[in-house]
């Protein structure tokens, strides 16, 4: 666990301007520090000598100066290491939403969701106490140490080498701590970990186990994983006030070895009372920043613990299949297309067939389609079936640019490249996947450049959402109806139907060419599925490839075209 992870600065810019501030607010406190002791020794020594107070008036009110200008200094930093910290987990949050678009579902599938759920959410939180706390004072230490060093040096050479003896003593106990809270901490990330999980699962599955009478048996699961957590909390507690109470004896037997020296060495008369007590008032100084850094070390420990794991994502440049020298050479020849073509000619809405040619896909070593020739044809109505486990899924997933294929896929004589967005693409899958706000706002997900912009919200064409839902045949949903978290608020049916309604929405906003469903149907009835397939006729027939998965017989009677995928036989 490093100090200062250098991909920080490479994920987060806002990383590199928080550093630049806190090093000129720390190198600004030091000196303040250095005019506080001397202010204050000077002070001190004209009391003593016996000066009259309009001579020390001027710098009694210049202390009072600095002390003001101290506080209004450590306030501006927290007010950085704040806002810093807010802006970095930002970029942080960003970056990896980003990555996981790219890398698509079946990356996230191979990962639990509630870990990465707990690494950008709870894990990056934790980051507030590394830059509010831990990271100031890492600057401090490498700024303030060696000028305070320095000036001690300057007023009194043997405190100055006393502090240099003795000071390198924290960082070794503070790099035996380290270790020691290093491990126990990434066993409580783990421990964190497996409590999202299991507690997802839990709530995730809570009807099905309520119904077979096996809730009882997941509370005690999730009291045993609490439990465990609890008992590390308590460990890490235990080493964290260990710690802390090593490096302050440490620091303080420092800071009184030097104390003890000066006072003999102003009994006996060879050293001056200002040089000795401006010494003894910067000596602690010299130790503080030092300190601070082991004891907010473990405050910092559960934040450093989620942002390594955090950037083994973003490092993370692995693809599900290495694609081969012919899919290398359909890229190369889109990308030469692409530019030839002008700005307006490139493949956007779409336009003619979608082409498969020898199309192959695999996930892993395991051939899931292999050598497919289909075309789905606009103006028509084209189902795509197959036994469970055949592979309809991995090509709808093909298709919209998930997983690596080889072999080409084009529409309208255009290459579709992997990788590339597909504006001319509309697709509903077979989980609704609704969320939180009114039917409206979920059905106009996807086409959110045709809302209208009204005090910072976007508003959903009311037009296209009553159309989008009537040839979704889910006219009876009131656009208005409020869902909850996963669509809360529909049954299945019509949680399906919305998904639809989303896909025919983006269609008709963006003029989207190719509109794919993935059984649609699988929970409707046999009314609402004739409703569904008559706006899907409706699509067809204004001149788009419409393309439903689906086995159910009415789809399949409904059909211009049947694509049977068959089962491969491995040996």
């Amino acid at each position: 666990m490093r100090p200062l992870d250098p991909r920080l600065l490479r994920y987060a810019s806002a990383a590199r301007r928080f550093l630049l501030i806190g090093a000129l607010l720390g190198f600004a406190q030091t000196l303040v520090v250095i005019a506080f002791a001397w202010l204050l020794t000077r002070a001190i020594t004209l009391m003593v000598a016996g000066k009259p107070l309009r001579e020390i008036v001027s710098t009694l009110a210049a202390l009072a100066a600095v002390v003001v200008l101290r506080s209004v200094l450590i306030w501006l930093l927290e007010v950085s290491a704040n806002r810093g910290a807010a802006r970095v987990k930002s970029q942080l949050r960003a970056r990896v939403m980003a990555k996981l678009a790219e890398r698509g579902p079946d990356w996230v599938a191979a990962r639990q969701s509630a870990r990465l759920a707990t690494v950008v959410t709870t894990g990056l939180d934790e980051l507030d106490n590394y830059f509010a706390r831990y990271l100031p004072q890492l600057l401090l230490t490498m700024i303030a140490t060696p000028i305070l060093i320095a000036a001690i040096l300057w007023q009194d050479l043997a405190s100055g080498l006393t502090v240099i003896i003795v000071i390198p003593l924290i960082p070794v106990f503070m790099i035996l701590i380290g270790r020691a809270t290093q491990s126990i901490q990434h066993k409580q990330w783990q421990a964190l970990q497996r409590l999202s999980t299991g507690f997802l699962d839990v709530v995730g599955g809570l009807g099905t186990l309520k119904i077979y009478g096996r809730e009882r048996r997941q509370f005690d699961r999730i009291r045993s994983i609490t439990q465990e957590y609890r008992t590390r909390t308590m460990t890490v507690l235990r080493v964290s006030f260990l710690s802390g109470f090593v490096l302050e004896l440490a620091a303080s037997l420092s800071v009184a070895l030097i104390a003890v020296s000066i006072g003999l060495r102003l009994v006996d008369g060879t050293l001056l009372l200002g040089v000795g007590l401006f010494v003894l008032l910067l000596a602690p100084e010299a130790f503080l920043p030092l300190r601070q850094v082991g004891a907010q070390f473990h405050a910092a420990a559960d934040g450093l613990a989620a942002a390594d794991e955090l950037f083994a994502i973003l490092d993370d440049d692995t693809v599900p299949a290495a694609p081969t020298a012919d899919a290398a050479v359909i890229a190369g020849q889109a990308a030469s297309a692409r530019r030839a073509a002008g700005p307006t000619q490139q493949l956007g809405s779409g336009s003619g067939a979608l082409r498969l040619a020898g199309v192959t896909v695999r996930r892993g070593d395991t051939v899931v389609i292999d050598q497919l020739d289909a075309e789905f044809a606009p103006g028509e109505l084209s189902v795509l079936r197959g036994v469970s486990g055949v592979g309809k899924s991995t090509l709808v997933a093909a298709l919209l640019g998930f997983v690596p294929v080889t072999g080409e896929i084009t529409l309208g004589g255009a290459p579709v490249v992997a990788g590339a967005t597909r504006p001319w693409l509309a697709w509903a899958g077979q989980r609704p996947g609704l969320f939180r706000g009114t039917v409206a706002e979920n059905v106009a997900l996807g086409a959110a450049s045709a809302a209208r912009g009204v005090r910072g919200r976007t508003v959903p064409d009311p037009r296209l959402v009553a159309q989008a839902l009537d040839w979704a045949g889910a006219s009876e949903v009131s656009p208005a109806t409020v869902l909850g978290v996963n669509g809360d608020g529909l049954s299945g049916g019509q949680a399906q139907r919305v998904a639809a309604a989303r896909a025919i929405y983006r269609t008709l906003a963006t003029e989207c060419h190719v509109v794919i469903l993935d059984e649609p149907s699988s929970a409707l009835d046999a009314d609402a599925e004739a409703g569904l397939l008559a706006g899907l006729r409706q699509l067809a027939d204004q001149g788009r490839v419409v393309i439903v998965v689906s086995h159910r017989p009415a789809v399949v009677s409904a059909a211009d075209r049947v694509i049977e995928l068959q089962e491969r036989i491995h040996v």
